[in-house]
């Protein structure tokens, strides 16, 4: 047998195993009636102040940046954006990048060595445990926001001589919708001198951090709707990832249309009659979801869950929204633990009551609650 054909064998295999253990990942068109799947919390993505100035800003600048930000990639669009991320968010400097995983990633195997040690949150994104891997950080674990398996493992490194460069977690997890213990890890960060990392992908736009970290995450395909990531933190950091980051310097830089889109969607985020309105459907969800028998998780973010632990049990529901035109995500290994399958169901400023109404009618008949 040749090379390739042992390749390709291998592959195919792959594909049969993942089929028949019911974790094959496919693509879908999108076409739902009542989408309860993404992450437009805010309701941007069809914003029509937005789309006007993602339209105005191809007109102006094109619809592509070109080139890398550091050849003629780099527009007034994105020193704008970035100037607009740091008055939002206090921090003194910022960096964009084309996507949360290639920032996040960045941020990690760019800033850190084999001669530091992160300390991180069990649950960390991929993108943040793939980062800390290249590096070759020494990376250590707590339990998913217990803080005081967190002061246990710096006070167990601190004995040994092996002190920890960054604590990392996120502010809200994209799983389960729970939030970090923000406060209480800064208080960590200061007393055991360790710079605290916040991953804000999820809660950046529609929840401002309790704390100021010393580097920040922020994404805006989440609750700014649209397309891209940036790093915020110290001008030195900056500076150092502009000319150190091969993601930041080989990359073609986000499209200026786009950040015109994402900088309009920013000033509209901070308006607090949109975050209200959030808050209220995730307190209509919850209150109804409680009276119908359904078993949610612990969260009042946008993102609630519904454990449904079994694999197929998942698929089988998740499909039969779908049948109905409502779209839930369906969430199983290796995203979530064997036995804590569940449907990932996202709220946003664009649902009506009666949407969330007939979201979980629909998903009471299905649970058969």
């Amino acid at each position: 047998m040749t090379a390739i054909k042992q390749w390709q064998q291998r592959l195919s295999a792959a594909m049969t195993a993942k089929t028949a253990a019911g974790l094959l990942r496919q693509r879908r068109l999108a076409n739902p009636r009542l989408d309860f799947s993404h992450n437009d919390y805010l309701g941007l993505a069809r914003d029509a102040d937005v789309a006007a100035a993602l339209a105005e800003g191809a007109l102006t600048f094109g619809h592509g940046s070109t080139a890398s930000p550091l050849i003629s990639g780099y527009t007034a669009a994105h020193q704008q954006l970035e100037q607009g991320l740091c008055r939002a968010s206090g921090q003194e400097a910022a960096l964009l990048f084309c996507s949360g995983f290639s920032a996040n990633g960045s941020l990690f195997k760019t800033l850190f060595g084999s001669a530091e040690v992160i300390l991180a949150d069990k649950l960390m994104h991929a993108s943040a445990l793939d980062g800390i891997r290249d590096s070759g950080a020494k990376l250590v674990r707590f339990s998913h926001n217990d803080v005081a398996s967190a002061r246990a493992q710096l006070q167990r490194l601190a004995a040994a001589d092996t002190p920890v460069s960054a604590i990392v977690t996120e502010s809200v997890f994209s799983m389960d919708g729970d939030e970090a213990p923000l406060v209480a890890l800064k208080q960590l960060a200061l007393e055991f001198g360790c710079a605290l990392i916040v991953d804000d992908a999820h809660g950046f736009g529609w929840r401002p951090l309790a704390v100021q970290p010393d580097l920040q995450l922020v994404t805006f395909g989440k609750a700014l709707g649209g397309q891209g990531a940036a790093i915020l933190a110290s001008q030195l950091v900056i500076d150092y990832l502009v000319s150190h980051s091969r993601a930041y310097i080989y990359s073609t830089a986000l499209s200026p249309a786009s950040c015109v889109a994402v900088n309009v969607a920013l000033d509209k985020a901070q308006q607090g009659a949109t975050r209200a309105q959030l808050m209220d459907n995730i307190a209509y969800f919850r209150e109804v979801a409680v009276a119908l028998g359904i078993e949610i998780m612990p969260s009042h973010t946008p993102i609630q869950g519904v454990l449904t632990r079994d694999i197929e049990r998942t698929l089988s529901i998740a499909y039969q929204l779908r049948e109905q035109g409502i779209a839930v995500g369906a969430i199983r290994p290796p995203t979530v633990p064997q036995g804590l399958c569940r449907l990932r169901i996202t709220l946003s400023v664009a649902h009506q009551p009666r949407d969330i109404q007939q979201l979980l009618t629909a998903l009471a008949q299905a649970l058969g609650c």
